[in-house]
């Protein structure tokens, strides 16, 4: 059984404003272990050149690697190819996020279950469980 997490870090949100990606940069991973030893391990090796990683959300599931959790998302969501930025030095599994399409998601639930839709707010937390929502969909 295999536990996907959503992790952000602050730095690499610096980095993908300064080069014009975004800010809203996230990783996708999954892991036979806890969540936050794969979390010590990415800031140990300080994975796309930072050490700030800290979890956003996670979920377990079964029969799903990180691979496949990677190419499920990567049909939803923008990968950054890690061979066009070298400042993300080859890590692998960091997507764009459009935080209009978040937005849409919450206010399409919001109105399928019968509740008022406003403008809505989004969060680091609204945007891991969005898109554990889609890997698992």
């Amino acid at each position: 059984m295999a536990t996907l997490y959503v992790a952000k870090s602050q730095g690499l949100a610096k980095w993908g404003a300064s080069v014009g990606l975004t800010k809203h940069l996230y990783k996708l991973g999954a892991t036979d272990g806890p969540a936050e030893a794969a979390l010590k391990a990415l800031n140990e090796t300080v994975h796309a050149g930072q050490s700030d990683w800290r979890l956003v959300t996670k979920q377990t599931i079964e029969g799903l690697d990180e691979k496949a959790a990677i190419e499920r998302l990567a049909r939803k969501e923008k990968l950054v190819d890690p061979g066009l930025y070298p400042g993300i030095k080859g890590a692998g599994g960091i997507f764009k996020i459009k935080l209009v399409n978040v937005e849409n998601s919450i206010l399409v639930a919001k109105a399928m279950e019968g509740r008022e839709t406003r403008a809505v707010k989004v969060t680091p937390a609204d945007i891991g469980s969005y898109l554990l929502a889609n890997v698992t969909a």
